[in-house]
């Protein structure tokens, strides 16, 4: 393994945005991590893991520590018991292509990821912000997580029940940078139930794995810029839940805002909706810095965009909601400083 000094970091984020790393490594075996873990310990500085660099914005000054590329690779399929014979098991190293997995899985006609296709990202960052679209999220696939425990060093396998799971939430991102993410095991399904619950997922016609993945690709490569030609993080914020009787003060406000029910007592409201409808941000551009035509939620560096400028207009953003909802969003967005 080779630890390099002073790398730029924007070509390793699809923002396309970052200073530099003091040191950079990348480790492909669990050997490798633990000597990427050492030297940090050795010397005293913050690890930053670096998966497919899809979820971040890392500060125009980089970053002060080491930041660990994680390709440790490998997918393993187990089929279950015969009291189980319908699941399968799919151990899955953390550096892998997310939406490669899903293709895959797709294409051995194991239900469970369908409805995740196309997000961009590696396999070791679903469980720890807990990825979800379209009625799915990756907490009701996962098994287990097996990680390298930096506080204790010990490796663990941490079962879905302690995950903590929750909307776009998880325990490694509450007790940020102690666990690093080795391999994720789900668990599939060869005759499970397709989810058509989301309102564009309703019209397939005949619906089949794979046409369910086809109809979520389309429908992201309308709504979303696509990666190679925009600089972004995709949504930049989480959408909003709050109580029912919130959601009731904003429906009094906006008659035309869908609200869907998440429980007896929370109402999930679409973020992206009152920013274009109510505060009238999609579209909008500030030099190399805007607001995607297509989806209010997404932030897009057209060029030259720095940390500063991406901050700056969330920052204008989330004043916007607050004036007129009297909420405070929150970034889905990691920032790396």
């Amino acid at each position: 393994m080779i630890i390099e000094n002073n790398i730029q970091l924007a070509q390793y984020t699809t923002f396309r945005i970052g200073g530099r790393a003091l040191y950079f490594c990348v480790v492909k075996n669990e050997d490798e991590l633990v000597e990427a873990v050492g030297f940090s310990k050795k010397n005293k500085i913050p690890i930053f893991i670096l998966g497919g660099g899809s979820n971040i914005l890392v500060s125009d000054n980089g970053f002060t520590g080491i930041v660990i590329k994680m390709e440790i690779m490998g997918k393993e399929y187990i089929e279950k018991a015969k009291e189980n014979a319908d699941e399968v098991k799919v151990i899955v190293g953390a550096g892998e292509n997310w939406d490669s997995l899903v293709e895959e899985t797709v294409e051995k006609k194991l239900y469970g990821l369908e409805n995740l296709s196309y997000i961009p990202g590696t396999v070791g960052a679903t469980p720890i912000q807990n990825i979800g679209a379209y009625g799915s999220e990756a907490k009701d696939t996962i098994e287990s997580v097996y990680v390298l425990d930096i506080k204790k060093d010990e490796y663990k396998v941490i079962k879905n029940i302690d995950c903590d799971f929750s909307y776009r939430d998880s325990m490694f991102k509450k007790e940020k940078n102690r666990y690093v993410i080795i391999s994720v095991t789900f668990i599939l399904n060869k005759n499970g139930k397709l989810n058509l619950e989301y309102e564009d997922l309703k019209n397939i016609k005949n619906p089949s794995l794979k046409k369910v993945r086809e109809a979520v690709i389309d429908i992201r490569k309308r709504k979303l810029p696509d990666i190679k030609e925009y600089g972004t993080a995709g949504s930049f914020f989480k959408n909003l839940i709050v109580s029912h009787s919130k959601a009731k003060e904003l429906l009094s406000l906006f008659p035309d805002m869908i609200l869907h029910e998440v429980n007896d007592k929370k109402a999930k409201i679409p973020l992206a909706w009152i920013l274009d409808h109510v505060c009238g941000f999609r579209g909008v551009r500030i030099g190399d810095v805007g607001i995607y035509k297509n989806q209010a939620l997404v932030i897009v560096n057209y060029g030259n965009a720095k940390a500063e400028d991406i901050n700056n207009l969330a920052q204008k953003m989330s004043k916007a909601v607050y004036e007129k909802t009297g909420i405070n969003i929150e970034p889905e967005v990691q920032f790396v400083v």
